[in-house]
């Protein structure tokens, strides 16, 4: 890099913070932080949800397996997403809006303790955020990779430069600072995406590099399936990725829940759909070519991408596409950031503390602000441990851990949202999740030479299984749980029943020895309980 690539990189910071400070003024409540007060359009839902899946082990980890294995690299990773996001675009991504629009709730994770109980939120919500920390520890990792490939900043510099940048700009504007950056994002890495397309095409004899390329490349290039990534591991991605990208991924959730109505929920998830299928293949095209422009340093070929941005671009354009990086890992994190604040400040906090409980705006917000400061401060400290032994790599952590642990946090979670399971109470809620985790350790480290399709189904079909046949062993369907099912499932995309201002409205079970539970709007602090 040189001075006008540095322009370049700290012209984007500068951009990034700006529109933070800005969205700061469109904040007024831990609604407008945690779900833009509903107000947010369908496209840019859409366009925020897609740069919120994704950030730059899409080009270290990914860039990697694209390198070695070619093809295989989109039909098992972005295409599964976008099937997946497309099937949830009416199964789930409607009835996540309706917990904001019906239930009056901030975080995705309040209404479970109306569809099942307190225990069941709090197990939830604790692994889940445990979880995220060690997910996006990985993605400051990633970044800083880059990075040093380009500069001589070490890791742990990098991993603090991003993380400070992104702190500032998520902390002070909530959700709409992440959705108008990530819309800055999408057009940045638009251009430098393009840019690097281009290059590459240029490198290899123009545009007809599309369909000649491919004799010159290794062997099994050009095949869908290859290697470890079998129709086996195809199906089990798909099948996770349908609940991860469709809500698992509390801060996917966030989307839907931003919109104004379930309609345009469903709008904002056909878009981000089609994004994931278009887009990814103008990003791994230069990827897939990268064996006969560079040769990787390391055993992973994650540098692959890096290595061939320096030798092709010109500065100025480097110092776009190294933006391009940041952009999507910045995208991911401080979305990440925001649902963790949410569902700490909303879910866990109240349980812990009684004064959480009756938090003023004033102070739910700023819980919700020194919330999104210790998680961000939590995972960079994991992301300078990510490549030892515990992690073992980037990509390990992302898809063995993530992918594995994803469906016993999310089936209950977004299973409870269909009418179908309405016999699915706690006890299928916690015997699905416990189990599910404990499926993930025994394939995962109980157990040698498990192949990774079984390392990341396993844990997510032991969850589905469990959840159904205990909820059909012991029903444990309420009037109380199916009121609450029903205006999640109602058709009508008006306000609820209640006033803006008032509460839900639908009374919830509540944990041993505790009186009735009142779900309460999101603009009005936690939910309370009603004595």
């Amino acid at each position: 890099m040189n001075s006008l690539d540095w322009v370049v990189l700290i012209g984007y910071f500068g951009v990034m913070v700006a529109i933070g400070i800005w969205s700061h003024k469109r904040v007024d409540n831990v609604s407008d932080f945690f779900t833009a007060g509903g107000k947010m359009p369908w496209w840019l839902s859409g366009i925020s949800h897609h740069m919120s899946g994704y950030s730059a082990v899409m080009f270290t980890g990914y860039a990697g397996i694209a390198y070695k294995y070619g093809v295989t690299s989109f039909v098992t990773w972005s295409f599964p997403i976008a099937i997946g996001i497309a099937i949830g675009s009416s199964l789930f991504a409607p009835r996540l809006n309706r917990l904001r629009s019906k239930l009056h709730v901030a975080s995705p994770l309040e209404y479970l303790k109306s569809r099942y109980n307190m225990p069941t939120q709090q197990a939830l919500a604790w692994s889940g955020v445990l979880l995220k920390i060690v997910d996006v520890g990985a993605k400051w990792a990633a970044i800083a990779t880059l990075l040093t490939v380009f500069t001589s900043i070490s890791l742990n510099q990098g991993i603090l430069i991003t993380g400070i940048i992104t702190g500032i700009y998520c902390t002070v504007g909530g959700l709409w600072a992440d959705a108008l950056t990530e819309l800055g994002q999408f057009i940045i890495q638009l251009f430098a995406g393009l840019a690097m397309l281009i290059a590459v095409m240029g490198e290899l004899g123009g545009f007809s590099a599309v369909w000649t390329v491919w004799d010159k490349l290794p062997e099994h290039h050009s095949d869908p399936l290859t290697g470890d990534f079998t129709m086996m591991f195809l199906l089990a991605y798909l099948f996770i990725k349908t609940f991860e990208y469709s809500g698992g991924m509390w801060n996917q959730a966030q989307r839907y829940m931003a919109t104004a109505t379930a309609r345009e929920a469903t709008r904002s998830a056909r878009l981000s759909a089609a994004l994931w299928l278009v887009w990814p293949l103008v990003l791994f095209f230069p990827m897939w070519c990268a064996p006969l422009l560079v040769d990787a340093q390391k055993p992973d070929a994650s540098d692959s991408y890096a290595l061939m941005t320096e030798q092709l671009l010109p500065h100025g354009l480097l110092g776009l596409v190294i933006v391009g990086f940041f952009s999507h890992t910045m995208a991911m994190c401080s979305s990440d950031a925001n649902a963790i604040a949410a569902v700490f400040t909303r879910d866990i906090a109240p349980a812990l503390s009684a004064k959480a409980r009756g938090w003023s705006q004033k102070a739910g917000l700023v819980a919700a602000r020194l919330s999104t400061v210790a998680f961000l401060a939590l995972s960079m400290a994991i992301a300078t441990q990510v490549n030892s032994p515990a992690f073992k790599d980037i990509i390990t952590v992302v898809i063995k851990w993530v992918a594995g642990l994803m469906g016993p946090i999310a089936i209950p979670f977004m299973l409870g949202l269909l009418p179908r399971f309405r016999k699915s109470g706690p006890t299928a809620a916690l015997v699905s999740w416990a189990c599910g985790l404990f499926a993930f350790w025994v394939v995962n480290y109980g157990m040698e030479g498990v192949a990774t399709q079984y390392q990341v189904s396993v844990p997510l079909a032991v969850s589905l299984v469990l959840y159904i046949l205990v909820g059909f062993i012991k029903p444990e369907d309420t009037p109380e749980r199916d009121a609450v099912l029903a205006r999640i499932n109602s058709d009508d995309d008006s306000d609820g029943d209640e006033p803006s201002g008032g509460a839900a409205g639908v009374p919830v079970p509540a944990a041993p020895g505790d009186a009735t539970v009142a779900v309460t709007p999101s603009d009005s602090g936690p939910a309370s309980r009603a004595r």
